[in-house]
């Protein structure tokens, strides 16, 4: 009787230790920026940009269109290589309700800013939240955004490198409605992202320049990124063997340039590096 009642036990145990992953076309990670270079109206266009794209019918057609039907989402907000803040949960998202609450859930996080730019932080956690999430992807994909290149944490390109090692693609959103050269920021950003962000199969950059086009850009990302598209024009697309363009051996922009912009900015004032 006691064998009897251990099997059973066992038997009831079974299912939540080998329950099989939830198939889904993508799992898609949404990284976010909220470094203090971005004003409180731009976090709060961003926030809502996400929004909207999620209520949006041609996003639930890009996920109904899909060979399964379904994908599996994850936002969270990043800055220095320590903060991250998850406003919506890992989620299934199959029909218009599904991304409704999905979007009801960013809706309702505080939008709040931090210090510090780590895009290579962001992209380690980002890949490490594909572990035991439950869901079993055709796909795996990071969508990083930022006002800024990398300045903390370890070099953006060891962090691209390892995902794409992983089998993740990496895509880029590089928010340049203020894009100038300072200590904390970068004229040619979109360049820095082609070149030492993005990463892996399918792979590109939709830089944002203009504020009122928030929605529609994150919007056609979105829909890309579901359907397994790249944008229609070259040369946004990485090869995930070497991260450059076809015809690049080398980046056309200095990778640790947010690291030594903001050492010598530092050094400037008399604090240590």
């Amino acid at each position: 009787m006691r064998r009897l009642l251990l099997a059973l036990a066992a038997l009831a145990a079974l299912p939540a230790a080998a329950a099989a992953e939830t198939e889904v076309d993508v799992e898609l990670v949404l990284a976010v920026d909220i470094s203090r270079s971005m004003d409180f109206e731009e976090l709060k266009l961003q926030r809502d940009g996400y929004v909207q794209a999620f209520r949006d019918p041609a996003v639930i057609r890009a996920v109904e269109g899909g060979l399964i039907g379904r994908i599996a989402v994850l936002y969270f907000e990043w800055a220095g290589p320590s903060i991250r803040n998850v406003v919506g949960e890992w989620r299934l998202i199959e029909d218009a309700e599904d991304a409704a609450a999905f979007a009801d859930d960013l809706a309702a996080g505080a939008v709040t800013a931090a210090i510090g730019t780590s895009i290579s932080g962001a992209l380690d956690y980002a890949v490490s939240a594909f572990d035991g999430n439950g869901f079993a992807g055709l796909r795996r994909v990071i969508d990083v955004s930022g006002d800024g290149p990398n300045n903390a944490g370890t070099p953006v390109t060891r962090a691209r490198d390892a995902a794409v090692a992983a089998g993740v693609t990496v895509n880029g959103l590089p928010v340049m409605l203020k894009a100038h050269d300072g200590p904390f920021s970068l004229r040619e950003l979109d360049v820095y992202y082609e070149d030492c962000v993005i990463g892996g199969p399918l792979s590109f950059v939709l830089p944002l320049r203009e504020a009122e086009k928030f929605a529609e850009t994150v919007r056609r990302k979105l829909i890309l990124e579901i359907s397994g598209l790249t944008p229609p024009a070259p040369p946004r697309v990485i090869p995930a063997q070497l991260g450059l363009g076809p015809k690049r051996t080398e980046p056309r922009i200095d990778c640790l340039i947010g690291e030594k912009r903001r050492e010598r900015w530092m050094r400037q004032r008399g604090w240590d590096w």
